[in-house]
């Protein structure tokens, strides 16, 4: 069957739009419902749980509550900026998940209808140029606002996205180089034919995974908007739908940076085991069960995100910028050129593309990981307690001190 083109293309992409975007609104408003939950389970009490059965109705009153709220705007801010910024934060966080491939293509009257708002062959570049856009949102929103506590979350939020974005790049362009193709798709079809590529590329994910909790600017990196240190950091001014449109971006970098790691390592929408969803015919059957197992793998992001929060404490600012520059940076562009030189070397020994090569690269990758956070972890966490105490019993009895 031939991909839908002409008039029926132009109709069908307009409901794929609305249909795509309402779903991710949805989506977004019942995962601070599931995140408060997961908190409330974490810290052993009930969360959010009287409006509706079982709180299920706590993001609608919580939206009608900003929407009916007071805007105000502080009197010295800059107008114009303090009103653009929400908007400069917004537009970026949904776009980019346009061109993320959900499910397999969908067969309809007139055509194959490709499972993605836009099936762009640079897929990945439009991500990575779009999202970099929504650091003027948090530096206009600083700024603009007039006060102390905000520009100091606009300045970090860019200094923290900038550095992490370098490092997101460059353990990406690991799978870019390993796929050889930058479109998305190509990428889930390499996946479906070898091996998903967390297992070759185990660091590119380690790397793409922390950086991604970075860009994302959540715990432990939500430097920009530290409550104990900047009150709300960035929209510390904002009140009603324009601080609702920065909590909208942030849900939403996040729904799109899990589907970006399940689309980069995880196989995107193929389901594991199995290979009859690799092929034509595609059915709707194929298509049901496709977006199932995509959004599967992405809600257990999305769970991460939510597990490390009410986890592991934040990080200072220093130590922010020394992972960033002082160890992702360097492990990442290092990380790139070895794959590069793994995989030349395996097309001129005869090693074709597939099972074996990606096999091979899971052999290497599990050396360079131990190797990575041993001489990161310098037997601090991976020594254990007795290791810790051996060393502080050295430094005592060579006059060090405990």
């Amino acid at each position: 069957m031939n991909p839908v083109t002409g008039t029926a293309f132009v109709y069908l992409s307009a409901v794929k739009i609305l249909v795509v975007f309402g779903l991710l609104f949805l989506l977004i408003a019942f995962w601070t419902l599931v995140e408060r939950r997961g908190a409330g389970f974490i810290q052993n009490r009930l969360g959010p749980n009287r409006v509706g059965p079982q709180g299920l109705f706590q993001p609608i009153a919580d939206g009608l509550k900003n929407f009916f709220k007071e805007e105000t705007l502080p009197p010295f801010a800059d107008r114009a900026l303090f009103l653009l910024a929400p908007i400069m934060a917004f537009i970026p966080a949904f776009l980019t998940f346009s061109v993320v491939p959900f499910a397999a293509p969908l067969p309809t009257p007139w055509g194959l209808l490709g499972m993605q708002v836009a099936d762009l062959p640079v897929g990945f570049l439009f991500i990575l140029a779009i999202s970099s856009l929504g650091v003027y949102g948090l530096v206009l929103a600083g700024w603009s606002s007039n006060n102390k506590y905000a520009l100091l979350g606009g300045l970090r939020g860019a200094a923290q996205l900038i550095s992490y974005e370098i490092a997101m790049g460059l353990s990406a362009m690991a799978v870019l180089v390993f796929a050889g193709n930058l479109s998305l798709n190509a990428i889930i079809a390499k996946q479906q034919a070898s091996l998903w590529f967390v297992l070759p590329l185990f660091l590119a994910f380690f790397f793409f995974l922390v950086a991604a909790f970075a860009e994302t600017n959540r715990v432990p990196f939500d430097l920009p908007e530290a409550e104990s240190e900047l009150v709300a950091g960035y929209h510390t001014e904002y009140s009603a739908m324009k601080f609702a449109m920065f909590y909208l971006s942030e849900y939403s970098n996040m729904v799109t940076a899990s589907g970006l790691m399940v689309c980069l390592f995880f196989g995107g929408w193929d389901i594991p085991f199995t290979s009859w969803d690799n092929t034509p015919p595609w059915t709707i059957t194929k298509t049901a069960l496709t977006f199932g197992a995509f959004w599967a793998k992405t809600l257990f992001f999305l769970w991460l995100y939510v597990w490390v929060r009410w986890t592991i404490p934040r990080f200072r600012f220093d130590q922010l910028m020394d992972l960033g520059w002082k160890v992702l940076l360097p492990s990442a562009l290092a990380y790139v050129m070895f794959v590069a030189v793994a995989v030349w070397a395996l097309e001129r020994s005869g090693v074709a593309f597939g099972v074996r090569e990606g096999s091979i690269l899971a052999v290497g990758n599990v050396v360079l990981a131990f190797l990575f956070f041993k001489v990161l972890d310098r037997n601090r966490v991976l020594g254990g307690p007795a290791n810790r105490r051996r060393e502080a019993w050295h430094r005592a009895a060579s006059g060090g001190g405990a």
